[in-house]
Parts: structure tokens; sequence; C-alpha cells
């Protein structure tokens, strides 16, 4: 019987990798998906690609488990760009005839990014150790960014479709914010770890 060995691990300090890649590309979409919004004039166009780029966000991901193909520019560059999309499409729905319980959604999405950055921010000051992004928080964003598209479609089309998306986009929507705010208080334990051993690495050195 031939022994499968499997593929050698991927050091953490490598950059060209094909998950590096699809997250470059969709950070490099977001202008493309509002220009399509605003220059051109094809809202279906972008929102189709908005969703497609949020789709694709568990694609590099899974390459990256199942080909050990992981990096530490990686677990920076896959959550810039879905903040990067996250952002972009909500801000998008903002200047859209959307309903009023719409923009409230859109505006605590935008909430949510927002105190994470600061965090974030806030931590690296501080000296903590980077937080790796947990299941709960990638499933949450997922889920907006199938919600995002839906609310956008919904603005344009008619009719029974009209109907089919709201009911999807409130579907994704409402699960994508319990997602992600659970996340960010599953975030705060982690994040206290964080710079407790951040300080103590410091101290070492």
């Amino acid at each position: 019987m031939t022994e499968v060995v499997p593929p050698a691990p991927i050091s953490q300090h490598v950059v060209l990798t094909i998950p590096n890649a699809i997250s470059a590309v969709r950070l490099l979409c977001v202008p493309l998906f509002l220009w399509l919004l605003w220059g051109a004039d094809h809202p279906a166009v972008a929102a189709w690609l908005l969703a497609g780029l949020g789709a694709s966000d568990w694609i590099d991901g899974w390459i990256a488990r199942h080909f050990a193909q992981g990096s530490e520019l990686g677990k920076v560059l896959d959550p810039t760009a879905d903040r990067a999309l996250l952002i972009a499409g909500a801000v998008a729905l903002l200047r859209e005839d959307v309903p009023g319980a719409v923009t409230a959604v859109v505006v605590i999405v935008l909430a949510r990014e927002t105190l994470i950055a600061v965090v974030t921010l806030a931590l690296a000051a501080a000296g903590a150790r980077r937080i790796d992004v947990i299941w709960a928080g990638k499933a949450g964003t997922l889920a907006i960014m199938f919600s995002l598209p839906m609310y956008l479609l919904a603005v344009h089309v008619g009719g029974g479709w009209h109907t089919l998306l709201e009911v999807g986009g409130w579907g994704f929507g409402l699960s994508g914010l319990a997602l992600g705010w659970f996340a960010a208080l599953r975030y705060v334990p982690q994040a206290r770890r964080a710079l407790a051993e951040g300080r103590t690495a410091r101290a070492a050195a």
C-alpha cells in the first residue's frame, strides 16, 4: 500500500500563496464594486460581485487549511479584505433608498466594525499579541456579506423577487448580526489574555 504523505506546511513567513492572492484580489475589487454601483450604474452586477467576493472568503480559508498554505500575512490580509468589503457594502446601502429597518442593520454593522477596529488598534498600541479570528466571527461576516447584496438587489427589482430578496436579506442579516456580536463578546477574554501575554513577552525581552 502506498503511503500518503501530507504536504509539508508552508512557512508562516511565506507571502506568495494562493489564499493570499485571493485575499489581495478581494481587496482590490472593492473599488470595482463601488465603480459598478455608482460610476457604471450597474447595481445588479455590483451586488453579484459583492456576493461572490463574500463567498470567496471561505475558499481561501479552505485552501489554507487543506493545503498547508497558512501564513502570518494571510491572517492579516484576509480579515482586512473582509472589513473593507463589509464597510463598502454598508456605505453603499446608506446611499440607496432602503427601508429604515435596513438602515438600522447597516448602522449596527458599521458600529461593530468601528468598535473592532478601534479595539484592535488599541491592543496593538498596548503591545498585545494578535488575536486570531474565531469561527463565529467568520460565519457572521459571511452572513452579512450575503445580506448586503440581497438588500441592494431588492431596491432595484420588483414583484416576487423583491419579496424573496428582502426575506433572504433579513434571514442572513439577523443571523450575521447575532453571530458578529456574539463573537465580539467572545473576543473580550481573548483580548485580556493577549494583552497580558504581550506584556509578559516584552518584560522577558
